[in-house]
């Protein structure tokens, strides 16, 4: 039997929960999402630190830089160093106003896996594109209800898919070891 995977996400309705603004860098230099969203391992100096975008309750997993960057309390970064150690990489980070430093998750990992067929509605850019981005020919440009064929993924435990790199995956023991942990803040969608 194949493992399930699940789309990781911050649950954005959380009552009342902070947003992460984009994390600047050790000389205060913004640290942009597409840094972590190359599927590879990204040299940043530190320390990093993310400001509050919106105050609230804060969440043990959040998604910082308009939900792209994977920001979390050090119990949820435990499991992923444990169990995906070849498929992350982790910085401290210090959230604004929080005494202990959080974990900036990098996923190094990404696996052509997605299902065009069995996904609800896929749409990739073409060289005909007047998108002055030629070299995006073939990716991605839209996936809704997003489905992978499972026999591609191989060992991944943590990943985002090519071509669509905004969707963070995790296999069905990495959603149960982080719920395990209580923590706030994760929603989690079959793919």
């Amino acid at each position: 039997m194949l493992m399930r995977y699940f789309d990781l996400t911050e649950d954005v309705y959380s009552p009342g929960r902070w947003h992460l603004d984009t994390p600047v860098d050790g000389q205060g230099q913004e640290v942009g999402s597409w840094l972590f969203l190359e599927g590879q391992a990204a040299s940043v100096t530190e320390p990093l630190k993310v400001a509050l975008y919106r105050r609230g309750k804060p969440l043990d997993y959040s998604q910082a830089d308009a939900g792209i960057v994977p920001v979390v309390h050090p119990r949820v970064a435990s499991v992923f160093e444990e169990l995906a150690r070849g498929d992350v990489q982790t910085f401290p980070i210090q959230v604004e106003g929080q005494p202990e430093p959080y974990v900036l998750i990098n996923v190094i990992r990404v696996v052509k896996c997605i299902d065009d067929q069995a996904s609800e509605h896929v749409e990739r850019w073409i060289p005909e594109d007047e998108n002055d981005q030629p070299e995006r020919a073939g990716e991605y440009r839209n996936v809704v209800g997003m489905r992978i064929d499972k026999s591609l993924v191989g060992d991944a435990k943590v990943f985002r898919p090519w071509g669509w790199n905004v969707v963070l995956v995790v296999s069905e023991d990495i959603k149960e070891a982080l719920e395990r942990t209580g923590a706030s803040g994760m929603k989690f969608v079959e793919v």
